[in-house]
């Protein structure tokens, strides 16, 4: 029998699941992984990763190795029936710091992700494990199941069901997946030894037959039919039929090798509730969105990122219980955003008839002819971003359109004290970050205002602008604060604060509009915080203390904050 206990167990190992196991090992979190599959499924589902998702595999150190493994910033062409372009998506910005569209081999990644597990002793893998109990208990929950025959028990603090679609913990929980299954079926065909020169994502929107094709490293490719409403699947699977599609994307080039076909329906649902007790619901376990626009695995990486350091703060008992109430409240609004958008996307991929058709086309040619909004679509900024207006945030009392709070900070490179050019995330590591913009943020703090952020495992960050004004910039941009840049310019402030310098101008950039001594508040998860002038540092700390449920400094002691990752080490 085994018998194993742990802080955290998650059901499900895909890239939802592995990626929250993998924060929680960062946090230094016990995790108990059990997975029904043997390994690694050996053919790929999701196909792109985006900058968001890149930044949380940089948090757990494994983006180098996703990335090498990736097309970067694949572009994305739309055409109508008569095979005319009439878009071309092709971002090149990289406001988070990382390329915005990527294509990716999804075996590949899984097996990085996994690896991963490997540098955290308190963190365990169990594959070809079948769950077939939960019962949740005053102390969390206790699962059973069975594993080559053999008798599984875990015990845990909490519970995180990222199992699919199909999810055993939602329905033990009696959570409802809500929504609705289009009618149209499609047809995906993965292939290998593929030859076409195409390296890019192509989407034919035509209203008989829609199509795409999507080109995946080291020679994989992916094709996409919709089936016909008089067309089997058992017919549609055969080598006639599949080898016909493929022949009229080959027709001067090798035909690849078939590796998978299999027929598809597209689901847009979504679960009516992410916690039920010690029991959260992550990825395709809580939403189900069609594959359009690639966002379906993104926004399960979105539900760990999100509830990763909330797990480990609550662990550690460095935040209040409530504060895993502010996942279901800030995950659960922009998942249905992202599922509403993707089957918007999917209309203009199947235009119902030639009328529809025309009308589309008509928009993108006259889009086509606006800078600012032809910008729009090739940099694609049509992406719904998360902004948190209720949970883990300090909202401003007065409406404000332009506050950060909420939202995502960008990721500009700064330079350290000692010159070493690094991106923000890499010297905020995973941790609450304090800033300020050519001020220190302690130096507002009384002593009992900075312990409360040391204890949380906060960092507190001077950022220097000094020498980063861009040719043709207003001069005092560079000299107001030159001196004090000469007198600091290899040395921390004496209060311990991290001193960087903003090399390009970005961070500048990013606060453009927002008063000058305004201190940005990061939470581990990248998202603003709070913002406040640095005169007001100190009472909103104490609003955040409240906000989070942060025990009294005596409570919480001398002991490093939860968000302050341990050295992890190799097993032996």
């Amino acid at each position: 029998m085994i018998s194993e206990s742990a802080d955290v167990a998650i059901v499900g190992a895909g890239p939802c699941g592995v990626t929250l196991a993998n924060l929680l090992g960062t946090y230094g979190v016990s995790t108990v992984v059990l997975d029904r599959e043997s390994g690694v499924i050996d053919y790929p589902r999701a196909v792109a990763v985006d900058d968001e998702s890149l930044r949380t595999f940089q948090t757990v150190g494994l983006v180098h190795e996703v990335l090498a493994d990736c097309i970067q910033n694949a572009p994305i062409r739309y055409h109508n029936s008569q095979g005319k372009v009439l878009a071309h998506v092709g971002p090149s910005g990289q406001p988070f710091g990382w390329p915005r569209r990527n294509l990716f081999f999804q075996p590949l990644m899984e097996a990085t992700l996994r690896r991963g597990l490997d540098r955290f002793p308190g963190v365990r893998l169990y594959a070809d494990t079948e769950v077939t109990g939960l019962e949740r208990t005053a102390d969390g929950v206790v699962l059973t199941g069975t594993r080559g025959g053999e008798d599984v028990t875990v015990t845990a603090r909490y519970l995180v069901g990222a199992d699919g679609g199909r999810s055993f913990v939602r329905r033990s929980v009696g959570v409802e997946l809500v929504g609705e299954t289009n009618p149209s079926k499609w047809l995906v065909v993965d292939v290998s030894d593929d030859q076409l020169d195409a390296p890019y994502s192509a989407v034919h929107c035509d209203p008989v037959r829609p199509s795409m094709t999507i080109p995946l490293p080291y020679g994989h490719r992916r094709f996409e039919f919709k089936l016909l409403p008089d067309e089997t699947d058992e017919r549609m699977v055969t080598d006639e039929v599949v080898m016909g599609l493929l022949a009229k994307h080959y027709r001067d080039t090798p035909m690849p090798r078939i590796s998978r076909r299999r027929i598809y329906w597209h689901h847009s649902r979504i679960a009516t509730t992410f916690r039920v007790g010690p029991v959260f619901l992550a990825g395709d376990a809580a939403h189900l969105q069609p594959p359009f626009f690639g966002q379906g695995m993104n926004s399960g990486i979105r539900d760990a990122t999100n509830l990763g350091w909330k797990l480990a703060a609550v662990l550690a008992g460095r935040a209040d219980e409530r504060l895993l109430d502010s996942y279901d409240a800030e995950r659960r609004a922009h998942a249905e955003t992202m599922v509403s958008f993707a089957t918007r996307v999917g209309a203009m991929y199947e235009p119902r008839n030639r009328l529809t058709e025309r009308v589309r086309d008509a928009f993108f040619v006259g889009v086509q002819r606006i800078p600012g909004a032809r910008d729009y679509i090739l940099q694609m900024k049509y992406k719904p971003l998360p902004r948190y207006t209720e949970g883990a945030v300090l909202a401003p009392a007065a409406p404000d359109k332009g506050s950060p709070v909420g939202r995502m900070f960008g990721q500009p490179s700064v330079e350290t004290a000692d010159r070493l050019r690094m991106k923000l995330d890499d010297v905020v590591g995973p941790s609450f970050a304090v800033i300020g913009l050519g001020r220190d943020p302690a130096a507002a703090l009384s002593a009992e205002g900075l312990a409360f952020w040391q204890a949380l495992g906060a960092l507190t960050i001077r950022v220097d602008p000094a020498r980063t004004a861009r040719r043709g910039a207003a001069a005092e941009d560079s000299a107001a604060t030159a001196t004090a840049t000469a007198a600091t310019a290899n040395a921390e402030p004496a209060t311990g604060s991290l001193l960087v310098r903003d090399i390009d101008g970005a961070f500048r950039d990013l606060r453009l509009g927002r008063p000058a001594d305004e201190i940005i508040i990061l939470r581990p998860d990248r998202y603003v915080l709070a913002v406040c002038p640095a005169a007001e540092l100190e009472a909103t700390t104490r609003r955040l203390r409240s906000l989070l449920g942060v025990p009294p400094a005596a409570a919480l002691g001398d002991a490093p904050g939860p968000l302050s990752p341990p050295t992890a080490s190799p097993r032996s």
